[in-house]
């Protein structure tokens, strides 16, 4: 059975961007016969609130897009994924990184981003580690690259993913190592995309994945915590992505024109339809 996911987070209503993505998971699962989960990904309790949720909601009924089953809310579910993290940490996976985003900068090539990964670094000494815990210092939980190449041995570097294209599916290498040491969880944050939705995926048992090409890089990285936890592998497809008049990405964050927006213009569905296939 053909199942795949839709999983927006509730920072802000949903506009274009993600009508074009909806359309984009339903049409395959209609096309294959399949179903579709909804799961909301509101493991940023900063930014997350429960009115976007609920719109999240209002706009797929809107739309025409319905679900199986109940909608999966990550926030729900810390626990589960701090006993993935505690596996980790037992089989010496993963390591408490002290270091702050400037001091990462710091040991990348000059124009990389710290927040796009590129660290490989080491675990402290016992008692470094002791007292920068004793200080309160904050910390992140890093994936070890060195590690995980020791637990999965020649896997690691024969790593793949599926991947749907217009010829058939394709086997495609993952290269995990081009992001480094990655972040899994924070001392704050009990986890991170990478971790909660790869354990997601695997505990709906999706077979599928329909998600934007900008996500597309970061499967390496899906692929090899997939591998480490003995997790299903999905197959994945990536669909391009609705852009503004700048050329970027359309963004809540910026601002971008909501399907509420478009809604109170007297736009129908097949109006919004429309507009994510010009």
């Amino acid at each position: 059975m053909f199942r795949t996911r839709f999983a927006p987070s509730p920072t802000g209503r949903l506009h274009l961007g993600h009508a074009a993505s909806a359309f984009a998971v339903w049409d395959a699962a209609r096309a294959a016969g399949g179903e579709v989960c909804l799961r909301i990904e509101d493991i940023d309790q900063t930014r997350c609130r429960a009115p976007f949720e609920a719109a999240i909601l209002e706009d797929l009924a809107w739309l025409g897009l319905d679900w199986t089953g109940t909608v999966r809310r990550q926030s729900d579910h810390f626990d589960d994924y701090t006993t993935v993290l505690n596996d980790l940490r037992a089989r010496e996976l993963v390591y408490r990184c002290f270091l702050t985003r400037r001091e990462i900068a710091a040991r990348l090539p000059a124009g990389a981003d710290p927040d796009e990964g590129g660290l490989v670094s080491h675990p402290l000494t016992p008692e470094d580690e002791a007292a920068r815990l004793a200080r309160g210092q904050p910390f992140a939980w890093r994936l070890s690259l060195d590690a995980a190449r020791r637990a999965l041995g020649d896997r690691f570097g024969a790593l793949t993913y599926r991947q749907w294209t217009p010829d058939g599916v394709q086997v495609v290498p993952a290269r995990p190592e081009r992001f480094g040491d990655v972040v899994l969880a924070r001392k704050d944050t009990p986890t991170s995309y990478h971790l909660a939705c790869c354990h997601d995926d695997a505990l709906q048992g999706i077979t599928d994945i329909v998600r934007g090409e900008d996500l597309h890089a970061v499967t390496g990285i899906h692929a090899l915590l997939q591998a480490l936890m003995d997790w299903p592998r999905p197959t994945y497809r990536f669909h391009p992505l609705i852009l503004g008049p700048d050329g970027k990405k359309l963004s809540k964050r910026f601002g971008s024109k909501t399907l509420l927006d478009y809604r109170a213009e007297g736009m129908t569905p097949d109006n919004i339809r429309a507009m994510t296939r010009a």
